[in-house]
């Protein structure tokens, strides 16, 4: 953010604190326990005053006033951070019921801003009543519909659909599988002349070497990495790679994750892993406890059913080997750990909804998975808080004067266990204060007859 950004933000928050405030514009966090995420601290008995659904004043709770007609919010023993991001979603219908399903799911965990990585022309509208509040739910970072190797027929093609998407006012675009080399360059080269993001899956024939070149603004699923991490004389293809190429990892050189995760660093591109997505997929975990999840009450029991086949389906198929996939989830949280160190950006995403992942729930999922792998609870909430705002150039993710109030109230401490993020007392989405027993009540009506 630019000084003279600071300054208007400044200018408008003295502003706002010097009018006249109603109940409807102006809440008040009363002896609360800041977490800003902007640094590794808690700043203790704080008063936070939220106006228009921007944050104008934190101070000690004894030297902050309360505006007269202001809502107040309870902060004693509780820990207020910003809003979390799911950086990688699927927005699959614009009808009102399912819209409304997967934002209560969202916003109830506290994801206040999603990435939808598979748009479609009804989702800029969508955006647009997310964004006015319209529509209830979280703030939508829409790609166009996917290039991919049947949607796209040569390199002038993909060019020329890069600067189409671009005219139609998507945020990015998103890269499926199937794209040639030369399909996927031209697409790459078109999107940094035009100063537009491109992010997803990288193509075979392309191979992250060429996608790091070419400074993708993000790679999902660590895709690429483990072939790239393949000896030269080994090239990963006429064999059994599986789901994102777990059953490689028997054959990679692990001595070279520090040096590729240095050469993302230096590229500026960041990663979505979404560790959580393919650890369901493949490791060991009983189907049964993954079906008895709380989250699995708001999905169908035909979802669950083709989920659970879907995991058996991958542990029985042919060349399918349970010790490589414990290996390969293992080398893969290396990698997100290596990346971290090098400081190359990490964001948080588990592709929700898909396999296991129910939306909202699986970003607290994905963020065990994350200090799992070696990243301490802070470092974690990052990649879902202050890293997006970078990554974005949004004025959220953090919690400080001037920026959006989208945040969560929490019963204890996410700095001191990861898992104290779900302990959700409330949220705040564009400064509409939406206590837990709205939450608990919304979810609610999308709990599935029979799972509840």
């Amino acid at each position: 953010m630019n000084k003279q950004m600071i300054a208007g933000l400044v200018l408008l928050a003295i502003t706002l604190l010097a009018a006249p405030r109603t109940e409807a514009d102006t809440t008040v966090f009363v002896n609360v326990n800041v977490v800003p995420m902007s640094s590794e601290q808690v700043l203790q008995q704080q008063s936070v005053v939220v106006v228009d659904g921007m944050i104008v004043e934190i101070g000690d709770v004894d030297s902050v006033p309360v505006p007269k007609g202001a809502m107040i919010v309870d902060g004693t023993d509780r820990f207020l951070m910003p809003g979390l991001a799911e950086m990688h979603a699927h927005v699959t219908s614009t009808a009102s019921e399912p819209v409304d399903r997967l934002s209560t799911l969202f916003i109830a965990n506290g994801v206040t801003t999603i990435r939808g990585m598979l748009g479609r022309e009804d989702h800029l509208r969508l955006r647009d009543q997310l964004a006015s509040g319209e529509v209830f739910g979280p703030r939508l970072i829409t790609s166009g519909p996917s290039l991919n190797g049947r949607s796209v027929q040569g390199a002038a093609d993909a060019a020329r659909k890069v600067r189409e998407q671009k005219a139609a006012g998507y945020d990015f675009i998103k890269v499926h599988p199937g794209l040639s080399a030369d399909e996927f360059v031209a697409l790459a080269e078109t999107a940094n002349e035009i100063d537009f993001p491109y992010s997803g899956h990288v193509p075979v024939a392309a191979g992250v070497g060429t996608a790091l070149q070419n400074k993708m603004a993000t790679i999902d699923h660590l895709d690429g990495y483990f072939a790239a991490l393949l000896p030269s004389d080994n090239p990963g293809a006429g064999g059994y790679g599986g789901f994102f190429d777990v059953m490689l990892a028997g054959e990679l050189l692990a001595e070279r994750i520090p040096e590729i995760a240095v050469a993302t660093r230096d590229a500026g591109v960041w990663n979505v892993p979404t560790q959580v997505l393919v650890e369901q997929i493949v490791d060991d975990t009983p189907v049964a406890e993954l079906k008895s999840r709380r989250e699995t009450r708001y999905v169908s029991q035909a979802t669950v059913s083709n989920w659970i086949a879907a995991k058996q389906a991958q542990s029985n198929e042919r060349g399918f080997d349970s010790e490589t996939a414990a290996l390969a989830v293992e080398l893969r949280r290396r990698l997100i750990l290596e990346l971290h160190k090098a400081g190359a950006g990490l964001l948080l995403g588990s592709d929700a909804p898909q396999s296991f992942n129910v939306p909202g729930f699986s970003a607290h999922r994905e963020l065990e998975v994350l200090v799992a792998a070696g990243l301490t609870p802070y470092e974690a909430l990052r990649t879902g808080t202050e890293a997006v705002a970078r990554f974005l150039d949004s004025n959220g993710g953090v919690v400080a004067v001037g920026r959006d109030a989208d945040l969560i109230l929490l019963d204890a401490n996410p700095l001191a266990d990861i898992r104290n993020s779900q302990r959700i007392h409330g949220v705040m989405l564009r400064g509409r204060w939406l206590p837990i027993a709205e939450l608990n009540e919304r979810l609610e009506k999308y709990a599935v007859q029979g799972n509840r």
